[in-house]
């Protein structure tokens, strides 16, 4: 079983393997989690992410974290959620973090931090977001150690009722 932790902070402090970027398809930086993984990488990261030719939603990139305490940055693009049925964005958000995964085993990666993805601008709310983040890091995470991130408050209050057995304080 996978070793998974959820706790309240900034993912761009996080020390580690990787931190998983909540990206839009572009991969050049937006708002959220998005623009606060670049602001703190530096130039550098975009200057990569121009070279990958953007990012399909549910399907994930990988480059290197630069000024970051992370090695590298895994690029994953949310699903919208009330551009799909509830379903669909299940689905994609769980490719998200599936894509996510094995792109860090792929690179022999062992701790990796992932964002609330899509739980922001993007609309998936935020308690079915968690569901799907824990299940899927569970579900495809073996071998890693993981963590969930969250920047938000009325998300880790959420996190502490529902998964009070992954929370890190």
């Amino acid at each position: 079983m996978s070793i998974l932790k959820i706790y309240s902070g900034d993912i761009t402090k996080f020390t580690g393997d990787a931190i998983v970027n909540a990206a839009n398809e572009t991969l050049l930086g937006g708002g959220g989690v998005d623009g606060a993984i670049h602001a703190a990488a530096g130039i550098e990261l975009l200057k990569e992410c121009m070279t990958l030719g953007g990012c399909k939603t549910g399907e994930a990139k990988i480059t290197k974290g630069y000024n970051l305490k992370a090695r590298f940055v895994i690029h994953t693009v949310g699903p919208i959620y009330f551009e799909h049925t509830p379903e669909e964005s299940r689905i994609l958000l769980e490719n998200c973090y599936k894509n996510s995964i094995q792109l860090a085993k792929e690179n022999g990666l062992n701790t990796i931090a992932f964002p609330l993805i899509s739980a922001g601008v993007y609309g998936y709310p935020k308690e079915e977001a968690l569901c799907v983040a824990v299940d899927s890091i569970q579900k495809f995470g073996q071998e890693l150690e993981s963590s969930i991130v969250l920047f938000d408050k009325p998300a880790f209050e959420i996190a502490k009722q529902k998964f009070p057995d992954f929370i890190d304080l």
